[in-house]
């Protein structure tokens, strides 16, 4: 009797040990409450840099694809994907990873230490579960220092997430925030974003512009998807305001930002019109402009008229410049701001859509406001309408352009060789400077990071581009030393590799 009684009572203590145990996790869950961590968030260490690898729109030509290649940094409608933080000295930034295989898209984190000149293995955030580059992370940094990971999604196919560091300047782990935004009287959660660009202000918070997807209902039209370009706040990330279009002309837009210092916030974007029988997102046209000086509350016209959104009409008072009866297509890559505060528009016109030189040329221009009219300029031509690049103006008055323009291994594809041109004359003039050369793969989507540092001064992937391929991440400083990141890390902390450049004489006019 007594050995059984030591049974039962040994079983006791075991079943209210489990017990316990359960309650614990449960409580621990629901101390979690709105921060509980999504099973997609990893937050651990990868042991190298890898991009992912992307394409769309099979073109069944020599070309193969309508676009393709290494697009870590990918879309021109993603910013930012570095931020430099002065107090700590550090670039942060994010891309569009890959697993080995190149199956899936993982959000990776990482920082480039200006004193020391390493970097750590790139944490994994998460995996977004799918391929598409659309669903590139973006990152910000907020006054405090945590940083912000916005994973975007392509339409409504996936989830958007958000997630914030544990600590503050630390990539290694991250929580997913439960974000929210307001529709009428009600708060719904906020797991649907597109094409996201994050401004943060010191004592605003977020403005963030972005896409959603809409069915286009007009009379006598059929209804298409939509892109619609918007803009919400947000004073901590986590809950946000209503959606508040900005544009929703026929079969929608694409957006590119730009901030000048603390005081304005500027939109420049396209239109898509509709097209009977056919996708009239690739016949994208026409170039607009629009700012606001308060944080959203209101929009204005480069001249100060203030305009009431959203803006439904083809002909507006945010338009730059009419392209759609010359047969333009325009693809804008950056918008920048002079030291005066007055915008400056890198963009692209084409014949048309497809790869190839038939739709070309692919003519490089800058829309800049003069303070009375917008005087667009030549920079350049490239083989591809979307080797995209960025545009930088220091408070000297010197442009620069870090971009794709020169023919790669893979021509026609997007991308090439990446170059750095150089005008002190706004633009009338311009200096080249190749900085990659005899390259196996094409490189693009050079990206500008917020606050820039002359030692970091563009990011970018590479990648073949006519098939699936390895990628590699790169950077270049403000005097063109290129730098690779390193694809295979052995030991926590690695210095960049630097790529190897040509000798003198390959720079002219």
């Amino acid at each position: 009797m007594a050995r059984r009684w030591k049974t039962i009572r040994y079983f006791s203590l075991i079943e209210m040990r489990k017990l316990s145990i359960c309650i614990f996790v449960v409580v621990l869950f629901t101390a979690g409450g709105a921060n509980a961590q999504h099973p997609l968030t990893l937050n651990k260490p990868d042991h190298g840099y890898r991009g992912i690898w992307y394409s769309n729109q099979p073109s069944n030509d020599e070309y193969v694809y309508k676009y393709s290649g290494g697009l870590g940094t990918y879309p021109a409608n993603h910013y930012p994907f570095s931020v430099y933080v002065k107090k700590v000295n550090k670039t942060f930034f994010c891309y569009g990873g890959s697993d080995e295989a190149g199956k899936t898209l993982l959000h990776m984190a990482s920082y480039f230490d200006h004193k020391t000149g390493k970097v750590p293995r790139p944490t994994i955030v998460l995996d977004k579960k799918t391929d598409n580059a659309h669903d590139n992370p973006v990152m910000n940094v907020d006054a405090e220092g945590y940083i912000w990971i916005f994973s975007t999604a392509h339409g409504t196919n996936t989830p958007s997430y958000i997630h914030k560091s544990l600590k503050p300047y630390d990539v290694s782990a991250f929580e997913q925030i439960m974000a929210t935004r307001k529709t009428g009287d009600k708060t719904i959660p906020l797991d649907n974003f597109s094409y996201l660009q994050s401004w943060y202000q010191p004592g605003k918070g977020f403005l963030n512009l972005f896409t959603h997807y809409d069915r286009n209902v007009i009379p006598g039209q059929p209804k298409k998807p939509r892109r619609t370009i918007s803009f919400f706040t947000s004073k901590d990330g986590a809950s946000y305001s209503e959606w508040q279009d900005l544009a929703l002309i026929e079969e929608g837009h694409y957006q590119t930002s730009g901030s000048y210092r603390d005081e304005k916030i500027g939109s420049a974007f396209n239109f898509h019109p509709i097209k009977q029988g056919e996708n009239g997102l690739n016949y994208r046209t026409n170039l607009y402009y629009l700012e606001t000086a308060d944080f959203g509350k209101t929009w204005q016209s480069v001249k100060g008229d203030t305009i009431r959104i959203p803006l439904a009409q083809v002909t507006n008072n945010a338009l730059v410049q009419e392209y759609q009866s010359q047969g333009l297509n325009v693809y804008i890559n950056d918008l920048a701001y002079d030291d005066a505060g007055r915008p400056v528009i890198l963009f692209v016109t084409s014949k048309g859509y497809q790869a190839g030189p038939g739709e070309g040329p692919r003519q490089w221009l800058t829309a800049r406001f003069d303070g009375k009219t917008w005087v667009i300029r030549p920079v350049t031509t490239s083989d591809n309408n979307y080797d995209m690049g960025s545009l930088y103006i220091d408070s000297r008055g010197v442009w620069r352009i870090v971009c794709p323009t020169l023919p790669g291994p893979q021509q026609f594809n997007t991308g090439g060789e990446m170059a750095l041109l150089t005008s002190k004359d706004q633009g009338k003039t311009w200096r080249l400077e190749q900085l990659t050369f005899q390259s196996v793969y094409n490189h693009s989507y050079a990206r500008k990071p917020v606050h820039v540092h002359d030692d970091f001064f563009a990011f970018w992937a590479d990648g073949h581009g006519r098939e699936k391929s390895a990628s590699r991440l790169y950077f270049c400083d403000k005097k063109g030393h290129v730098f690779m990141l390193p694809p295979v890390m052995k030991a926590d902390f690695e210095r960049p590799l630097p790529v190897k450049k040509q000798p003198a004489g390959n720079k002219g006019r």
